[in-house]
């Protein structure tokens, strides 16, 4: 089939576009980071602390902790292919003193992504600067690659015989999704070594398989992993937003007693009075964001968080105020 020409230039450069896109995205998105100002203005409040910048100070913290996380992940691939090589070594150096002429395959420890991983730069660099290591987990790290053996997916890809990039890499995001994803062993292991990873495993998780698939077979040292912040707005983002939220306590929370004049605002769950002050100082800062974009992300926020009927309320809520302060105008959204 042949296509014009002005339709192949179009999906080369969707293509370009597509491809830019994937490279720039971060691993701290907004999304993660108003999961986070919420956690952190939750313990402001419990705490009934009155510092806006030790606030500022612990979400930033938090943030940081979740890009240690993201590389914490990746690094526990490299210790899994070490293990799969120390076992290997074992194995044959067994073989030779019996002399039973049993022969080992090295096709998991030459494996072509898993070296391109273990030789990157920028993995290496950042576990060193931030002291990240598995050397304390040697036992978590062998029980979790005797489980990689059992696997059927790791039995699959041995005894193939064929050899491509793409089931090399392929295999590594099995073992990834099927043995370190929803893995509570480890769950309760990372909460012991930082309070902070409690609740960062499951969305770090996505971005750990997001950066299996960015890696090439023309993949080098140099291979960039996701940054932490796409941008200084980001991160500008996050600071500016608890800020709004704090000092804009009184006057948010007056929106929302104004909205709910049958039912007492003490009576509203905290956690969805939190997400209301945090949605409104998102809404009337913020004027380039879709106010459906700030609602949506809340109504998924309450889901999460609080009751199964917050996000009903936290969604009629906010877009009952936001239409009122049009009204008024107090409120100008960006087209």
């Amino acid at each position: 089939m042949e296509y014009e020409p002005r339709i192949v230039i179009f999906f080369v450069l969707l293509q370009r576009v597509i491809h830019q896109l994937y490279i720039n995205c971060s691993m701290i998105n907004r999304e993660l980071i108003r999961i986070k100002v919420v956690q952190v203005l939750y313990s402001y409040i419990q705490k009934g602390t009155h510092n806006p910048d030790v606030a500022e100070k612990e979400l930033l913290l938090s943030l940081d902790k979740a890009y240690d996380l993201y590389n914490y992940m990746l690094l526990l691939l490299t210790e899994l292919s070490r293990m799969s090589l120390q076992m290997l070594e074992i194995r044959e150096s067994r073989s030779k003193k019996l002399n039973d002429g049993q022969q080992w395959s090295h096709k998991f420890v030459d494996n072509r992504f898993i070296l391109q991983l273990e030789s990157n730069r920028q993995l290496r660099d950042y576990c060193e600067e931030q002291e990240l290591s598995w050397a304390d987990q040697e036992k978590f790290v062998r029980d979790l690659y005797n489980k990689v053996e059992e696997s059927d997916f790791y039995k699959d890809y041995m005894a193939s015989e064929t050899s491509s990039y793409e089931e090399d890499r392929e295999v590594w995001r099995l073992i990834y999704r099927h043995l370190i994803c929803n893995n509570e062993e480890l769950s309760d292991l990372l909460e012991e070594i930082n309070v902070y990873w409690n609740d960062d495993k499951a969305i770090v998780d996505t971005f750990v398989l997001k950066t299996i698939n960015r890696f090439t077979e023309e993949s080098s040292s140099a291979q960039a992993l996701m940054p932490e912040f796409k941008s200084d707005a980001d991160r500008d983002f996050a600071t500016k937003l608890l800020y709004r939220a704090i000092v804009g306590q009184e006057y948010f929370n007056s929106l929302v007693g104004g909205s709910t004049r049958k039912w007492d605002f003490k009576r509203i769950a905290l956690m969805d009075r939190i997400i209301l002050q945090l949605g409104l100082a998102e809404i009337t800062t913020f004027p380039n964001i879709p106010l459906s974009v700030s609602i949506n992300e809340y109504v998924d926020i309450a889901k999460m968080y609080s009751t199964p009927k917050s996000g009903k309320y936290i969604n009629a809520t906010l877009d009952s105020i936001a239409k009122k302060l049009m009204e008024e105008g107090k409120l100008v959204k960006e087209e």
